[in-house]
């Protein structure tokens, strides 16, 4: 696992954070953008809106989650690294995902502004120095790492990914 101080990411996260193999965020981010990329388009467009439960979340559902979690935790990555002492509130997942109408969309509209948000969260983490990293604030009422948010995107993307495989296809 990747070596991280408890006071660097709330409990919740120590399952997506276990998943992270690279110990460079950068490399990791660029790599797994690549790899997602190439996952989701194999996934068959039958598959794009299935749901294995009622209630549950589609493919669609899943990458937009994906994609409005990363803007939000590279947000609390940049507030943290430019030292916002700001407590940054939690956001509720499920209200997002019925707002934001993904099976509504595109798939791969869906992709392009996937690509283009993780583009900007390399771009940000590539221009953090070791020191902004290390840098703690306050998100969810929990001590957090910019560090610790890196890998929490990476393990967060490849837990839905462990999912769509377990349970979608």
């Amino acid at each position: 696992m990747i070596n991280l101080n408890p006071n660097e990411f709330a409990p919740y996260y120590v399952d997506y954070i276990k998943l992270v193999p690279e110990q460079d965020i950068v490399k990791g981010l660029t790599n797994q953008n690549e790899e997602l990329i190439h996952f989701f388009t194999s996934i068959s467009v039958f598959k794009h809106e299935f749901r294995y439960e009622e209630g549950k979340w589609t493919v669609k559902d899943i990458i937009l989650h994906l994609i409005d979690a990363e803007r939000i935790l590279s947000y609390r990555a940049l507030r943290i690294a430019r030292n916002d002492k700001t407590a940054l509130s939690g956001f509720e997942e499920n209200d997002y995902v019925v707002s934001a109408r993904a099976n509504e969309r595109d798939f791969e509209s869906l992709l392009t502004e996937y690509k283009t948000v993780r583009q900007a969260t390399i771009s940000l983490f590539e221009s953090f120095s070791k020191e902004d990293l290390l840098q703690l604030g306050l998100a969810s009422n929990y001590s957090v790492s910019v560090r610790g948010i890196g890998y929490i995107i990476l393990g967060h993307e490849l837990h839905h990914k462990q999912i769509i495989l377990e349970r979608y296809l």
